[in-house]
């Protein structure tokens, strides 16, 4: 008989928000802590090739073969080309890699943690380097940035990446079509470990760049309780969303923008639609 306890990989769970996510999964079932510090099962550099297979791998043994959620927590905020190696390509690596023991679970689920930052413009050229899966390209277009004094660019724009990511494999055959739902969540300035170390300094320009109604820094709580929620067995049908846990910074610096877009169909799917809309009023029209 199978288990009912589910089995959770969290990336990142040695410090921060992964590691807030990692001990209230904890109380759900068994998680897989992967990272680079103490207390972990899995330790792997998720910026080079050969971290990211070490991991696959030894989730793979250690899960026995099936993994029903994953946090992908781990991260990097620094302007050195490893961040982009980090946030983007690791991710999306670990989450391909390990996206087959997904697909053995009756109630599969991942999320990425994105960033509130994303709601700034990023590099162009970094995005879409990103996005055709060159990471040679990308880590050069990186250190260009960095060359340029542009690198505080780098963490949002691999953010932004990873969000277009997500909305595409979403909704793809190998991840909807399995029953896999696929989300990411936006956290704002939360008060990590990191980000109180460095708010004295850091609060003014934080404060101005993402300004949070509800204050900053935010509480680290509700973000991991939201990321649990997306891997939970709750979870069968929100899928391909981008879910900003901000205290409002969304909401006030776009307001109603994100509403204005609506759907736009093709010629051929006029007519589609055109066509079964005159059946269904023929059907209501006939006599019965």
């Amino acid at each position: 008989m199978e288990s009912d306890t589910r089995t959770y990989v969290v990336t990142g769970a040695d410090s921060g928000l992964g590691s807030a996510v990692a001990e209230l999964l904890a109380a759900r079932g068994r998680v897989i802590r992967c990272g680079l510090g103490t207390g972990v099962e899995v330790r792997a550099d998720l910026a080079s090739a050969d971290g990211r297979a070490r991991l696959v791998d030894e989730v793979g043994s250690l899960s026995g073969g099936r993994v029903d959620g994953i946090v992908a927590a781990a991260g990097l905020g620094a302007p050195r080309a490893e961040t982009v190696a980090l946030n983007h390509f690791g991710t999306v690596a670990v989450l391909d890699g390990l996206r087959p023991l997904l697909a053995q679970s009756p109630a599969p689920a991942a999320v990425v943690v994105s960033s509130s930052s994303t709601l700034n413009r990023g590099s162009g050229p970094l995005v879409r380097a990103c996005l055709s899966g060159d990471e040679a390209k990308a880590l050069a277009v990186a250190n260009r940035l960095i060359r340029t004094r542009r690198g505080s660019q780098l963490y949002r724009s691999s953010k932004i990446a990873l969000n277009h990511w997500v909305r595409t494999a979403s909704v793809q055959a190998e991840w909807a079509g399995s029953g896999i739902v696929l989300n990411a969540v936006a956290p704002g300035i939360i008060g990590t470990e990191l980000v109180l170390r460095t708010w004295d300094r850091e609060r003014q320009l934080l404060e101005t760049a993402l300004p949070q109604p509800m204050g900053a820094p935010g509480p680290v709580a509700p973000v991991a309780a939201l990321l649990a929620h997306a891997v939970s067995p709750e979870n069968r049908f929100m899928t391909g969303q981008l879910i900003y846990c901000d205290g409002g910074t969304d909401a006030l610096v776009r307001g109603t923008r994100p509403q204005r877009l609506f759907l736009r169909y093709r010629p051929r799917e006029i007519l589609a639609l055109l066509r079964e809309s005159r059946r269904i009023a023929r059907e209501d029209a006939a006599p019965v």
